[in-house]
């Protein structure tokens, strides 16, 4: 391989894991070539985490590269829940996730093949990763970030604008940093199998006794399921354990003999919640495991360090670029740290009831717990949000500095994901939806309501002359076909309305009105665009 690009660069990323590679695909998005590295010899070739939520897919969608991720996997439609082997609900995700996103569905596709399908993305766009790399110091000094970089031949000094820490759970970045990584360690260990059994299915299965859990995760290949359960106290200490010795305990939880015709991998682990106290330190950036871990429920990691990184991109490039001030870096951390916070609350609480024990805990998850879940899942609201909240479409800013609200709308605000709404473009003549109108990067502004001609034209004159190439535009005229949209977003006749949309499809600013000057008031004083004729820092 060539050897690291000398200084100064304008970004260095420190780990290609998922979290780096996106950030990576991101930056090369907008016109940023990164330099990545890794201590690893090459990327995982292990499934490790699963779960592609409906929010990444909607993330690989704009990248272009979705139909590979869908092809390569397979869809969980919904899970079954059992105690002592006896099913106790079935629970289909699915459909409450139709009209919310082109994906309501979990789609299990392995992280090696989350990475090497970004790998890809980076090839074509000529950006390689700099793999058996290590970073052995790091400081910050004027405008710059100054580090260490060893591989097995010889050292680099690289000189960045920015560094993002992507490098996991044992992140060097924060190390160097003196990030504290507050949180604590869950008593038990657990077991991972990659395994191929008689039978394929598309539903997960979780099997509850009051020693514990095993659950199965059905996997792209015919037969094949991730198997993850807790050890067996006897064997929490136990060095070199293979799929054999786990089988006991795990026929026990199911009640019934289970063949295992192949085990791909077994491996055994601990598990963490802890979180960084800072994700920003000056010119330094952790993002996905680096900034915060917990336990798999739900399969949120690596979809939350994939939503990391289109959080951080698009500002980092924007200040890069000239086409947003600084102090918008501040939002990173300001909007992710309540999400991850929220994350870990949420996955420690259903994992303390998956692994509480005792009589009572048993009676719990036997009656009590199965019964709550059959109850709530009558209800189509619980579902609705249910979905949302796995899927990850969900996560808001609406306390964000960026986002500002001037509409009487209450179902959508200024901060939340832009909804799926499709939509029958009038000028193309077809059918299309919202978030396709937002794959170009940069802002997206959206108008709708009965403007002239006249003034749509000088529109996008003064968007041309000030903001070119970080901020689209479309406008929505009232149409029988185009009805729906206006209903949702609550527009009466000759009524009018603007919506901003940040490049990560958050909506940034919902303006019951069409006025150029609140336009550049929130463009200017509130995301913090430079317009193209004042020039930018660029760094």
């Amino acid at each position: 391989m060539a050897p690291i690009p000398q200084s100064p660069v304008k970004v260095l990323i420190i780990g290609a894991g998922p979290s780096g590679l996106m950030m990576a695909a991101q930056l090369l998005r907008y016109g940023v070539q990164p330099v990545i590295v890794d201590s690893r010899q090459g990327p995982t070739q292990y499934s490790k985490a699963l779960a592609v939520q409906a929010r990444s897919l909607e993330i690989y969608r704009q990248l272009g590269i979705v139909d590979t991720v869908l092809n390569g996997g397979k869809p969980a439609k919904g899970f079954n829940f059992h105690y002592l082997g006896k099913p106790k609900g079935t629970f289909k995700v699915a459909e409450s996730g139709v009209g919310q996103t082109p994906y309501p569905f979990i789609h299990i596709y392995e992280q090696h093949k989350n990475e090497r399908v970004l790998l890809d993305y980076l090839t074509l766009n000529s950006c390689p990763v700099y793999w058996n790399t290590t970073l052995t110091s790091l400081q910050q000094g004027t405008g710059v970030v100054s580090a260490r970089l060893t591989n097995q031949t010889e050292e680099y000094s690289i000189v960045a604008d920015y560094l993002i820490g992507a490098d996991g759970s044992h992140s060097a970045v924060r190390r160097w940093q003196h990030v504290h990584f507050n949180g604590d360690t869950y008593n038990s260990r657990y077991y991972l199998a990659d395994v191929v059994l008689e039978n394929s299915g598309e539903e997960m299965n979780m099997y509850l006794t009051a020693q514990g859990f095993a659950a199965f995760f059905p996997m792209p290949d015919a037969g094949a399921w991730r198997i993850v359960g807790n050890l067996p106290d006897k064997l929490i200490n136990a060095e070199n354990l293979t799929i054999t010795d786990v089988l006991p305990a795990l026929r026990e939880k199911l009640r019934k003999q289970l063949v295992i015709k192949e085990c791909r991998w077994f491996t055994t682990y601990g598990l963490h919640h802890r979180m960084a106290d800072k994700f920003k330190i000056g010119r330094c950036f952790l993002i996905g495991d680096a900034a915060h871990i917990h336990s798999p429920v739900g399969g949120q990691g690596m979809n939350t360090g994939i939503q990391d990184s289109y959080n951080l991109a698009w500002k980092l490039a924007g200040v890069i670029k000239g086409h947003l001030k600084a102090d918008v870096l501040n939002s990173y951390a300001a909007e992710r740290m309540p999400v991850a916070s929220r994350l870990l609350k949420t996955t420690d609480r259903a994992f303390k009831v998956i692994m509480s024990r005792g009589v009572v805990a048993g009676l719990i998850k036997r009656f009590a717990l199965p019964a709550l879940m059959n109850w709530v899942w009558k209800s189509e609201k619980f579902k609705f949000e249910a979905f949302k909240t796995l899927s990850q479409t969900d996560i808001s800013y609406q306390n964000s500095e960026l986002s500002l609200h001037l509409s009487q709308l209450q179902t959508v605000k200024a901060g939340d994901r832009l909804p799926l709404l499709k939509i029958f473009d009038e000028k193309k003549m077809q059918e299309t939806d919202l978030h396709a109108w937002c794959s170009k990067p940069g802002f997206t502004l959206i108008t709708m309501g009965p403007l002239q001609e006249l003034y749509l034209f000088s529109l996008a004159k003064w968007i041309t002359q000030n903001y070119n190439g970080w901020l689209n535009f479309f406008h929505l005229p009232p149409s029988v076909k185009n009805q729906h949209v206006y209903d949702y977003f609550d527009i009466k006749e000759h009524q009018n309305k603007t919506i901003i949309v940040r490049p990560d499809m958050h909506i940034g600013l919902i303006n019951d009105i069409v006025d150029l000057e609140m336009m550049k008031n929130y463009l200017e004083n509130v995301a913090g665009c430079i317009p193209n004729n004042t020039g930018g820092a660029g760094s």
